[in-house]
């Protein structure tokens, strides 16, 4: 049996790793050829021309080399923020976890989040919580989209299956099925919801509006960001334990 997982923070073991493995992708294809095309140029100088040949061969293959190797640690990247991702998403995006999903943001919300942040740092806030929930309902109307398809297809192995409890897992997917649905719809709403605030926050900040009257709303969005993850955690959770418990039966 699965338990909900703990809310992850970022840790400055996290930030080094990061920096650390884009720095390395952009300077190995440089570094790798420099050290043996420098040793190969002062054999060069104090020694014979023999040695050009060597260092351009050794400038060539070390380039390649680095390519490479770049090429590896930007896939590893990749997949290493993929995974954290997953950790910080798993009981809703924070705004200041905004920055590890810019990937996932629209060319135009980069855009009046890095303009609105300039002009006022109290909007920018706004605006960054806004998007966290928009993020957090995006990719949570895609899990249960996932989700549902799997149970449906659950649904029809059953029709064919033969087993003493069929018709208990039936009425048991047929409720997660109902589960599924209502946190869908919620994510939906809260979707609509932080797209009408983000146009709200931009109309303020390009017009100089007073933001007070937003307050509550964007209460409202960050207390569903929270919540609507860990519902949609505990329903796979469930269903986990009843492929468990079907898994017996069989």
């Amino acid at each position: 049996m699965n338990e909900l997982q703990p809310r992850y923070e970022v840790t400055r073991k996290d930030l080094t790793k990061d920096k650390a493995l884009k720095i390395g992708a952009v300077s190995l294809p440089i570094i790798l050829p420099l050290i043996p095309a420098i040793i190969f140029f002062v054999l060069a100088i104090v020694g014979s021309p023999i040695w050009i040949l060597p260092l351009v061969l050794s400038v060539i293959g070390g380039f390649i080399v680095g390519l490479v190797a770049s090429a590896g640690l930007m896939m590893h990247r990749s997949k290493w923020l993929k995974d954290l991702r997953e950790r910080l998403a798993i009981d809703g995006i924070k705004a200041n976890e905004v920055q590890w999903f810019m990937h996932e943001l629209t060319g135009a919300e980069k855009r009046s989040l890095k303009e609105i942040e300039t002009k006022n740092l109290l909007l920018g806030d706004a605006y960054r919580e806004t998007l966290a929930a928009r993020l957090t309902s995006t990719r949570i109307a895609k899990s249960v989209k996932q989700e549902m398809m799997l149970v449906n297809r659950r649904l029809g192995k059953l029709k064919y299956a033969r087993t003493e409890n069929i018709e208990n897992f039936q009425k048991e997917l047929d409720e997660d099925l109902k589960k599924l649905n209502r946190i869908r719809a919620e994510a939906e709403e809260m979707l609509t919801e932080s797209e009408n605030r983000l146009m709200m926050i931009e109309r303020a900040a390009k017009h100089g509006t007073n933001f007070s009257e937003t307050e509550l709303a964007l209460k409202k969005l960050s207390a569903q960001s929270q919540q609507l993850p860990l519902a949609l955690e505990s329903a796979k959770m469930e269903e986990e334990i009843r492929k468990q418990l079907e898994a017996e039966s069989k």
